[in-house]
């Protein structure tokens, strides 16, 4: 029997740019709910951010927030690990000075901005819907360091070699998005998060399936007994997927059906 399911977002349920979930989910969210399914927003993104998106489930959900830095169920943290601070600011300081990246900082319940441009500002705020603080100096920032992202507004291909190069073998480091790479510390990524509510909840691997499109997304797919990419995803993520599907809300409507 399935006991949870964990979806990436941006590329996933969020499909073609959406900033707004599909209002076929909110239904089919509450349907698993009924069933005993717990349903699992599993993204990059920050803790608020997610409730805002799913407003109208919120209360019944597990986040997978931060890459799986921060795992939240019923305002009780599951699960947490953040990153060494002084390698952070290291980090940061190389994003601020590579021409046209910007950083993000993500804490708990807030994401920290020291921008270059208002438009920056203007995406995170009002595109991506996140918490914002906006600080004069990010490297003074005293709240734990979940996160530490480069946005590059064009595209992050054209800066990826250089932070991959300088940092990926003393931090995790991987792409989230066409404008996005993201860090934490070693060993943070959606699979251990799944396993962490795994052991927490007694839920078994085999009880358990997972959406993705990208590649903070495989160990997700490693972690449970059945895993779909999406159709649109690259030909190397399909391949690490038990099954491929162009929307989520038709293969939970399917799952409903068969249980």
């Amino acid at each position: 029997m399935i006991k949870l399911i964990a979806s990436d977002l941006d590329g996933t349920i969020l499909r073609n740019g959406a900033q707004d979930c599909d209002e076929r989910l909110f239904p089919l969210v509450k349907a698993l709910k009924e069933r005993g399914v717990i349903f699992a927003p599993a993204s990059g993104r920050q803790y608020p951010n997610l409730k805002r998106l799913f407003a109208p489930v919120s209360d019944d959900l597990m986040y997978i927030c931060e890459n799986g830095a921060l795992v939240i169920y019923k305002d009780e943290i599951i699960y947490e690990k953040p990153m060494d601070r002084e390698l952070g600011i290291e980090i940061m300081r190389d994003i601020y000075d590579y021409e046209d990246c910007e950083i993000l900082l993500s804490g708990r319940n807030t994401s920290y901005l020291m921008p270059k441009s208002k438009e920056y500002v203007h995406r995170m705020k009002y595109i991506v819907k996140n918490n914002v603080t906006i600080v004069d100096n990010i490297y003074e920032v005293e709240e734990d360091l979940l996160k530490i992202s480069v946005y590059n507004p064009t595209d992050i291909e054209l800066c990826r070699e250089h932070f991959m190069n300088k940092w990926s073998d003393k931090v995790q480091a991987v792409i989230s998005g066409k404008q996005w790479l993201d860090f934490t510390a070693f060993g943070v990524n959606k699979g251990n998060a799944i396993k962490a509510i795994q052991e927490k909840l007694g839920i078994d691997k085999t009880e358990c399936i997972a959406f993705g499109d990208n590649y903070n997304d495989i160990e997700m797919f490693e972690a449970v007994g059945r895993s779909f990419g999406m159709s649109s995803a690259a030909e190397d993520i399909q391949r690490r997927c038990t099954d491929i599907t162009d929307c989520v809300e038709t293969e939970l409507d399917r799952i409903l059906q068969e249980m």
